[in-house]
């Protein structure tokens, strides 16, 4: 008898109602990456309060719905899809973001997260889907094509190789890169010709530098963010920061952010410069599963406040625009890097992350490859006209 090929069990997708099944949405990554030593599952209370509207401001009047994908019952992929209002209102390209995307490697199950997100896009009335964005440029952004071997950094995502090539297959293509700098901090890395070239520059009474005021978190968050909505204003995909994102922000950093790992830099008064890293959270719980209770709590606050982490991550930088190629501008954003790196080796860091830079940004690569930071991770965004 001639062979028959059996058809493949049908993809069913579910939108996640409640929180129940919200908690299968985020588990079920842990199941699809069981077999990789790099994944860091992350905590699924943070992450679940992510995904809930009334806790994530990014979610505030931005329609937005969760799927997960079924086969035989079983989960086996998950979306989103977020028509960010904030984008819209900036840009105005009619352009949705999906995200969260995870699945198996079977082409039948990308196609059919694929639709739903853009069937449910195209019904909210956008012309073009975009991401991977959870759930926005501002949040974790890119799909990982490169540099899978190593473990993602605090707020970074991490990937499958084949995702790339499923979301390539389904007609998606590139719209922009963004790279992840790995460095390991030296003492005195800036050369002696630098230095007096800083010195010179910002040897002078109108400027003046300071590490994070703990006694004032929320308003060095607002003097950061309004130096980066300026600096980074004309940037791709740029979105600026609500003021319920600021204040979110500042809760979140305040049990986690050291009073090194802010530096604010003033001329004549005026925040023109800023600098922020970040413990490397995910190097701490690491085998945790993603789960504090009942004891992993206690590793954790022994981790970050008594052993220490060892790797940090500095995911935002900024000088106003009216610096931009001028010698302060490089002199502040030299000294700010200078003063982070030092003060983290004092703290023990070994290892630090530079994420991310956009790859048409060729001076701020420059100045970090120049530094000794090697580009060592590409994530990708994706769109497609739908």
């Amino acid at each position: 008898m001639p062979s028959q090929t059996m058809p493949s069990p049908t993809i069913e997708i579910r939108p996640v109602q409640n929180k129940a099944e919200r908690k299968v949405f985020i588990r079920l990554a842990n199941r699809l990456y069981a077999d990789d030593p790099h994944y860091v599952a992350p905590l699924e209370f943070e992450l679940s309060a992510r995904l809930d509207p009334a806790k994530n401001p990014s979610l505030k009047d931005s329609p937005h719905q969760l799927w997960i994908a079924f086969r035989d019952g079983e989960p086996v992929g998950r979306i989103s899809a977020m028509v960010n209002q904030a984008h819209l209102d900036r840009y105005k390209d009619a352009t949705g973001h999906f995200g969260f995307i995870e699945g198996e490697d079977d082409p039948a199950i990308f196609d059919a997260l694929l639709k739903v997100a853009s069937d449910w896009l195209r019904e909210h009335g956008v012309h073009k889907i975009a991401g991977p964005f959870n759930f926005s440029v501002n949040e974790e952004a890119g799909l990982l094509v490169d540099g899978f071997d190593t473990p993602p950094y605090v707020m970074m995502p991490h990937g499958r190789p084949y995702y790339a090539g499923q979301l390539e297959r389904a007609g998606f293509t590139k719209a922009m890169d963004m790279y992840a700098l790995e460095y390991y901090p030296v003492r005195n890395f800036i050369p002696e010709r630098r230095v007096q070239f800083l010195d010179k520059v910002l040897n002078k009474p109108n400027i003046t530098i300071r590490t994070l005021n703990t006694k004032d978190v929320l308003g060095d968050i607002r003097m950061i963010i309004d130096i980066f909505d300026d600096a980074w204003s004309d940037n791709w995909g740029f979105i600026p920061f609500s003021e319920a994102h600021i204040r979110h922000m500042a809760d979140e950093l305040k049990p986690i952010i050291a009073k090194h790992n802010i530096v604010l830099c003033f001329l004549d008064g005026e925040a023109v410069a800023f600098g922020l890293v970040l413990p490397n959270i995910n190097h701490a719980i690491r085998g945790f599963n993603g789960m504090l209770l009942p004891f992993n709590w206690a590793k954790l606050l022994w981790r970050l406040k008594v052993k220490g982490i060892e790797q940090s991550r500095m995911p935002l930088m900024g000088v106003r625009k009216k610096l931009h190629k001028k010698p302060l501008g490089a002199a502040l954003a030299y000294k700010i890097i200078a003063m982070v790196n030092e003060a983290n080796m004092d703290h023990g860091v070994t290892h630090s992350e530079l994420s991310w830079i956009l790859e048409n940004n060729e001076s701020m690569l420059t100045m970090l490859t120049d530094m000794g930071a090697k580009i060592y991770k590409t994530y990708r965004i994706y769109e497609k006209t739908l």
